[in-house]
């Protein structure tokens, strides 16, 4: 199956790069290489072009995209919290644009066999690196009840949550919960019909939890983010898009703490909080896809794209 993931919000992400031809750009999610190729297509022979993804698939896809373009581009088969590392190690020159599609791919979505989708029966996984050891599968059958309703409460802002993990303890004491198809009616059984009539799929929000559980998604998105601003040069930008409201504040969060905006009183006559200002926040509401890309794209529709300016 081919990797394909459609670039959200591209021309919007290109320009608030402000993409310098000699510039180094980093692609901390580069999925199917499609935000890596316009970025690379833009650089002279003077410029790079690092190119991080937890999947493996992601990244063969996105080096066979990019291969003809004869620019210099490294490829890492890992997480974007590791970009200060990589450019500290590697590239021996800070950044001028970084940009992270905190999104799954339609890749991942769409491939059954990678267990991410509650509209395809498959053995349960969900993992983005599939090197690591735990997985889906794991988190549905071996985490406890208070964990579970944590999780699905939380990172899926789910009101049934606490019924789904009740519903899903009980299932698995007659029989493990192996594919997606078994969650998918266990979660159903859990919800009210009434409540499955209108919205979304009522399997949506637990599988969304499950996948941030499983890959720890907002576990390392505050601390990458000061990191990546960290290996960002004065000037440089570093542009977000998130999926979800806890991504989307986190972020926000971030980005306004990196800030550093004084909150003395006004009458004091020097600053006394002690906050040290990293840069400015360039978007102080998010840049959302046009209705055009969402007729393309319906996927795209809870997309927000955040940028920050290192000063």
């Amino acid at each position: 199956m081919e990797f394909i993931h459609k670039p959200i919000m591209l021309q919007e992400c290109i320009d608030m790069l402000r993409i310098s031809p000699d510039g180094v750009y980093v692609d901390g999610t580069t999925g199917g290489g499609g935000h890596s190729y316009e970025i690379a297509s833009r650089l002279s022979d003077e410029g790079i072009l690092v190119c991080f993804d937890r999947d493996i698939d992601a990244i063969n896809a996105s080096e066979k995209k990019l291969s003809h373009l004869n620019k210099k581009i490294t490829f890492e088969n890992r997480n974007f919290s590791e970009i200060n590392q990589i450019i500290d190690s590697k590239i021996g020159r800070l950044a001028d644009g970084i940009l992270m599609d905190l999104g799954v791919s339609s890749f991942q979505l769409d491939n059954a066999e990678r267990g991410f989708s509650y509209q395809a029966d498959a053995l349960l996984d969900m993992r983005m690196d599939r090197r690591q050891k735990i997985s889906a599968l794991d988190v549905v059958n071996n985490y406890d009840k208070k964990s579970l309703i944590r999780i699905i409460s939380d990172y899926g802002e789910e009101k049934w949550a606490v019924r789904i993990a009740d519903f899903i303890c009980k299932s698995r004491e007659i029989k493990k919960i192996e594919t997606t198809g078994d969650l998918v009616e266990v979660i159903k059984k859990a919800i009210p019909a009434k409540a499955r009539k209108d919205g979304p799929h009522p399997a949506k929000r637990t599988f969304q939890a499950i996948r941030i559980e499983v890959n720890n998604e907002l576990g390392v998105l505050e601390s990458a983010i000061k990191n990546a601003v960290d290996s960002l040069n004065t000037g440089g930008r570093i542009c977000i898009i998130t999926f979800h409201s806890l991504e989307d504040r986190i972020v926000k969060k971030t980005f306004v703490s990196l800030e550093g905006r004084c909150t003395c009183p006004g009458d004091l006559p020097i600053c006394r909080c002690g906050k040290v200002s990293h840069g400015k926040v360039i978007t102080r509401k998010p840049i959302e896809p046009s209705e055009e890309e969402l007729k393309e794209n319906p996927r795209a529709r809870s997309a927000k794209l955040r940028v920050f300016e290192k000063l």
